[in-house]
């Protein structure tokens, strides 16, 4: 049996981290036919902030005759979603999960992820037909995202180091002064506990090692506690 892939490390999504609430959604709106295609798009995290995106904008746009939905959520884009919303089958929830998953956004790297698209249609009284429909929801998803600014995230590896308190200062101070990310300092009855983050991968665990072994002259030791994810613009 082969071995599983690795975990990524690096993905993709929109909007900065703030943008996960309603004022935050983009919007971009076209009218096909009569018809008016409200898109939204917004940075989710979670299946839960998925549907109560979806949930808002339904009952803001009660007078819509559909409101349809598609989301992408994990580092390995595992878990997705859509939604017709009584639209013919495959005509549009489909369609736009199809626009979030081959979205490119390096050349040829499609990674985008943690992202919800909902589109609101008010039908304009002339019928679009299947094949229409769905490119109208995939275009419109693909029309917002050409809109959206994207945000990097690479994977970071939290680590703890014990600290004996006579020490634990200086180390922070060196370890800081050496580039890395210091994230907080815990201080216990026997120890300091120093939360570290460094980029997830063989290298610069590697490297953060060697500064480790350098500042506390060996005495040093990190333990993995986690992960946890940045952006980038």
């Amino acid at each position: 049996m082969p071995d599983p892939a690795p975990a990524p490390t690096v993905r993709c999504t929109v909007l900065p981290a703030s943008a996960r609430d309603p004022d935050g959604w983009l919007e971009r709106e076209v009218e096909i036919r009569r018809s008016r295609f409200l898109t939204y798009l917004g940075r989710v995290e979670d299946e839960a902030q998925a549907r109560e995106m979806v949930a808002v904008l339904r009952r803001r746009h009660h007078d819509a005759r559909h409101v349809c939905s598609a989301f992408v959520l994990g580092p390995a884009r595992d878990r997705m979603r859509s939604s017709d919303d009584g639209e013919p089958a495959g005509t549009a929830g489909v369609p736009m999960l199809e626009a979030l998953l081959q979205r490119e956004t390096a050349p040829g790297r499609t990674d985008l992820t943690d992202v919800c698209a909902v589109v609101v249609r008010w039908f304009g009284g002339i019928k679009l037909g299947a094949g229409g429909l769905v490119r109208a929801y995939s275009d419109s998803v693909s029309g917002a995202l050409d809109a959206a600014p994207l945000r990097t995230r690479s994977r970071l590896a939290l680590l703890a180091v014990e600290a004996p308190h006579t020490d634990a200062g200086r180390w922070e101070n060196e370890l800081r002064a050496a580039g890395v990310s210091v994230l907080e300092a815990s201080y216990g009855a026997a120890a300091v506990r120093l939360t570290v983050g460094v980029p997830d991968t063989e290298e610069a665990r590697a490297a953060f090692a060697e500064r480790l072994a350098d500042v506390t002259a060996g005495a040093g030791h990190a333990e993995r506690i986690g992960e946890d994810w940045v952006d980038h613009e």
